[in-house]
């Protein structure tokens, strides 16, 4: 029986003629503009993060073009132009109330791709991403639209290095001289730290993340770690994402037959042995939604079991910056991300027979790009890691009841001995209220404070915003003066941050969470042991309870919501302020919280729904 649809398609003249023009446009045969369409996409923003992007975006497009037609050994498709999704810069943004927009733009990216994808049909697509939430949201919208689809990374920035001392600089370096009282030393680092283009260049959220979408499966390994000005990716790695991308499409393999439950844990394992971004957990729970997942807490892998590996069987590997000493370039030169993969497989430590985009499993991914052993320097065995326990740790506690609260252990650089810090409480209503203080009067921090900084999560702020400009500044402070300052907050932190430095702890404040009840003077633990962060006097279910009505009657007097909560100005940031889930679901923008599920006929409702405190 013939399809009526087609049919209708073939024979309409409305529908045809755009299609033939934009196929004579693009110089391929207007007989394939009924055949499957293939196309490219790719990120263009403001920052030299996105500069290299477009050049690999028009490489693959003519790879395309190259091999597509109606001739012998040609793929018989039909090419659609790239099309490009915006985005920001996190290092310009911070500490500005423009970061806010940051993590949004995962969601307007993923909003974008799943327009372009479902409406024009693709196939079969090819992108091409940088920064780090655009490829988060990127993937998602591919797990969402489910046919064949493979990510290529932009590719890291090579560091810069001073003149003067011939010390490596990356964007982290600038970002920590930030309250050196000489202007002139301020730009000189500024002026050399990021030279040429690409993404951040150390073992940041945008590496950790490139990192964790290649074991995912999404991205062949050995194009994760290269700079972006690599020949290479103008050259020989369009053809092969070309060639992956046409088997894929024949063999019928889709981002969901690869992104599962093994794939996820590998990742997430991987995240903790490179001493991974704190965002990577946030992220994580928004990509395995994507796949089908309705929890990634509990489909995935539970707090408890996260904890055990960081704590008992996963170590740190990489001696890379911000807590070591290596950029990403240095690890492409000892081998590449497949070694890192290789020294886990070895360990017993990932799931080897997990599929990846090249059609083969993890394993023979890594045996066909003959990964080298560790080098010992850069890249260590787990045998004899770089540090002794994973990267990363999350915390529950009368603070953090969710147990959303997470710690980059790979960068304390003090305060934990015996896996114990206690502080004071030093309590700012907002991230403009810290800095304001560490640009007037940094003299007034003491070793042992704890800074509170809250009234700055999904909903709150709103937006969640990094926090990479007083983390920065707050780690120069220490170092000079040989303290100790904490920071702990409902927002999230740059994965350049370093330090004793807590995030995502949730319920977060505009929500009337714990962290909302702390004062000043407040004695702060934090325990290792029991992976718990507490408020002393919290712990009083009578003052606990006094807060919170104090609290409850300063949002009852302010019309529903807060008065330390800032402004929502754009259309953007208000969605964000009614819409966004919690930090430990991955603080996206999904109202109903439906579960695109393992079988795309059915949805699941996880009973989130928002609820009207706010006031537009």
């Amino acid at each position: 029986m013939t399809d009526r649809k087609a049919v209708l398609i073939d024979r309409h003249p409305g529908r045809s003629t755009q299609t033939i023009g934009l196929a004579r446009a693009l110089g391929t045969d207007p007989e394939l503009i009924h055949d499957p369409s293939v196309g490219v996409v790719g990120t263009k923003g403001d920052s030299q993060c996105y500069l290299g992007v477009a050049e690999k975006v028009e490489a693959i497009h003519q790879a395309l073009k190259a091999r597509i037609g109606t001739g012998p050994g040609q793929f018989r498709f039909r090419l659609v132009q790239p099309e490009f999704t915006i985005a920001t810069s996190d290092g310009m943004r911070n500490g500005t109330p423009e970061m806010r927009y940051s993590l949004i733009g995962r969601e307007v990216t993923q909003d974008a791709l799943c327009e372009h994808l479902s409406a024009t049909g693709l196939a079969g697509t090819i992108a091409v991403v940088a920064c780090d939430k655009p490829p988060v949201g990127t993937l998602a919208a591919m797990l969402e639209h489910n046919l064949p689809a493979i990510i290529m990374s932009d590719g890291p920035i090579r560091p810069g290095t001073d003149p003067k001392t011939g010390e490596k600089l990356d964007i982290v370096s600038a970002f920590q001289v930030a309250g050196h009282p000489d202007p002139e030393y301020r730009h000189h680092i500024a002026c050399h730290a990021c030279p040429g283009f690409g993404s951040c260049g150390g073992m940041f959220t945008y590496n950790t993340m490139q990192t964790f979408i290649g074991v995912l499966g999404m991205q062949p390994l050995h194009m994760v770690a290269p700079p972006s000005d690599d020949p290479r990716r103008l050259t020989e790695f369009p053809q092969e994402l070309v060639t992956l991308l046409a088997r894929m499409i024949e063999t019928g393999l889709k981002p969901r037959d690869i992104v599962g439950r093994d794939s996820l844990r590998n990742a997430t394992i991987v995240a903790m042995a490179i001493g991974g971004s704190t965002n990577a957990l946030l992220h994580a729970p928004e990509i395995a939604r994507a796949a089908g997942f309705a929890d990634y807490w509990k489909d995935i892998i539970t707090p408890e079991e996260f904890n055990h590996l960081s704590q008992h069987v996963v170590p740190v590997v990489t001696n890379a910056r911000p807590y070591g000493t290596y950029s990403m370039v240095d690890i492409d030169n000892v081998g590449g991300v497949q070694v890192i993969v290789r020294e886990l497989l070895d360990a017993g430590l990932l799931n080897g027979d997990a599929l990846t985009c090249t059609g083969e499993t993890l394993a023979e991914q890594v045996s066909r790009l003959g990964a080298k052993p560790a080098d010992g320097e850069v890249i260590y065995p787990v045998a004899a890691p770089y540090k002794p326990t994973g990267g990363l740790r999350m915390l529950g506690g009368n603070l953090s009841p969710e147990f959303s609260a997470i710690l980059k252990l790979a960068g304390v650089e003090g305060g934990l001995e015996n896996n114990l810090f206690k502080g004071k409480a030093r309590v700012f209503d907002g991230q403009q209220a810290l800095l304001d203080m560490l640009d007037q009067t940094p003299e007034a921090f003491e070793d042992n404070d704890m800074i509170i900084v809250r009234y700055e999560g999904p909903s709150g702020a709103p937006g969640m915003p990094e926090m990479l400009d007083p983390t920065a500044r707050i780690t120069a402070l220490c170092r000079e003066r040989g303290i100790v300052v904490a920071l702990m907050t409902d927002a999230r932190f740059s994965g350049g941050s370093i330090g004793l430095v807590i995030g995502h702890v949730g319920p977060e404040a505009a929500l009337g969470g714990p962290i909302a009840l702390v004062e000043d003077g407040d004695e702060i633990l934090v325990d290792l042991n029991t992976n718990e962060i507490n408020c002393t006097p919290l712990n009083d279910p009578a003052v606990a309870a006094a807060r919170k009505a104090a609290w409850n009657k300063a949002v009852a007097d302010n019309g529903g919501f807060h008065p330390s909560l800032p402004a929502a100005e754009s259309r953007l940031l208000q969605r964000a302020r009614h819409m966004a889930v919690p930090a430990v679901r991955g603080a996206g923008l999904h109202p109903n919280r439906t579960v695109w599920v393992r079988d795309p006929r059915e949805a699941v409702d996880t009973g989130f729904r928002p609820q009207n405190r706010f006031r537009t």
